[in-house]
């Protein structure tokens, strides 16, 4: 069960996006304000910007009140880039063109404009993300190159080309890895999926597993115990003896019951514990036959077991007991044979009773012959269950007896649809 205790969220919180999502991640979740991120750019730029500044004194405006303004403007709304990065991309783009429209010298302003479209492109707006940038550089280029003559400063001349094409490359790369970094993060989200997906599918499986193991051992059990108690019930009065045996034997099988229970129950304890008992096999053979003469049924054994791999041993030896165990419930033979072949690769276990079927209520779930598909489909085998030509009830499980690369897909649970099954069962098999 350890697939089980897997988180459906996948890896831890911090690297939920990956290597680098704790940067984004936690300004996502939420409502939180991405405070400290905005202060250290707005930091960052205004500094940068006044060095800059003092370094491009000929033929750009020192800084003043308005170009702080502007500066602290394009910095401020990437306060909002988590909920509204689409106008916030936009005004970045527009409160950097006002800078340097107005003079101003060349810095990190153009950061505000690369973090809120890389924003906006991780958020899913990438059509407002590629219009911020290609607004800026387009009114770059009108600035550069038509409106220089009536802006500050005076005299300025026209910017160079090679200058246009330096500022196309810088958005063109704060484009590119904006978009490499949303398909890497949806990449790590699909994987995260599908990480979740295959955990509750392994669960699932798992406790389909459980289930199908608990019905096998408390079916056979308590099939035994209702038969025997009848038995008690019936001969209280007049045999105490035979009634004090069927008591036993109900002592013998409960116990059983309870082990058995105990070891499926040992899966869900902590993960890398050891199983405290081997799971059952077709070695334990005798001691079902025991069990069904305890129940009143006479049970011939034909064939030798061979040795099987655990899987296949444990899934041989619940449809052999379930087998015996329909026997129980719904026939009127208390006579059956369990015949073992062993060749080509593959196992054979027929389970015959002579009928007839007693029609009576034996209480049980419906999902014997169900199970038993399931557990010969998951191992690359099929089941064939029903009536006889000359009466009674058949039941024939072939299972490879050597692992095989591609095993049959397990039916959908409670379907009951599998290799082998009969397309019009009757009443007696449904029943089982």
């Amino acid at each position: 069960m350890d697939e089980q205790r897997v988180s459906d969220d996948g890896p831890p919180r911090r690297w939920r996006h990956g290597p680098l999502g704790h940067l984004w991640d936690e300004e996502e979740r939420g409502t939180r304000w991405p405070w400290r991120s905005t202060v250290a750019i707005t930091v960052f730029v205004l500094g940068g910007s006044s060095f800059a500044a003092h370094a491009q004194q000929s033929g750009r405006l020192p800084l003043d009140a308005l170009a702080r303004v502007l500066l602290l403007a394009g910095s401020a709304l990437l306060l909002w880039r988590k909920r509204y990065p689409a106008l916030v991309a936009f005004g970045t783009a527009a409160a950097t063109l006002a800078y340097l429209a107005a003079g101003y010298a060349y810095g990190p302003v153009f950061l505000t404009v690369a973090v809120a479209c890389f924003s906006a492109v991780l958020t899913g707006h990438r059509g407002a993300a590629w219009s911020a940038v290609g607004m800026l550089w387009a009114g770059h280029v009108l600035v550069a190159h038509w409106l220089y003559r009536w802006l500050p400063p005076a005299g300025d001349p026209a910017a160079s080309w090679w200058q246009e094409v330096a500022v196309a490359t810088w958005v063109v790369g704060v484009l590119a890895v904006s978009e490499l970094a949303r398909t890497r993060r949806e990449q790590w989200g699909r994987e995260r999926a599908e990480r979740a997906r295959a955990a509750r599918r392994r669960a699932d499986e798992e406790r389909l597993r459980i289930a199908r193991e608990l019905h096998d051992v408390l079916a056979h059990s308590i099939s035994v115990i209702n038969v025997q108690a009848g038995v008690g019930l019936a001969l209280l009065d007049t045999d105490p003896e035979q009634a004090r045996t069927a008591l036993t034997t109900i002592k013998a099988a409960s116990k059983e019951a309870l082990g058995e229970v105990r070891q499926v129950l040992d899966t869900l304890r902590t993960p890398g514990d050891a199983p405290r008992t081997p799971a059952p096999g077709l070695d334990r053979l005798p001691e079902l036959v025991e069990q069904a003469a305890a129940a009143g049924l006479t049970v011939e054994v034909e064939g030798r077991p061979p040795r099987l791999a655990p899987g296949a041993d444990l899934a041989a030896f619940r449809i052999v007991q379930e087998a015996l165990t329909n026997v129980v419930r719904h026939s009127g033979s208390r006579h059956a044979r369990v015949r073992v072949e062993h060749a080509g690769g593959e196992l054979r276990l027929c389970v015959d009773d002579d009928g007839p079927a007693t029609g009576a209520d034996a209480g049980g779930s419906g999902n014997g012959l169900a199970g038993m598909r399931e557990r010969a489909a998951a191992l690359g085998g099929r089941i064939e269950a029903g009536p006889r030509p000359d009466g009674g009830f058949r039941v024939l499980a072939v299972l490879p007896s050597e692992r095989k690369r591609d095993r049959a897909p397990s039916p959908a649970p409670g379907t009951g649809a599998g290799p082998g099954s009969v397309s019009s069962p009757s009443r007696t098999e449904e029943d089982r």
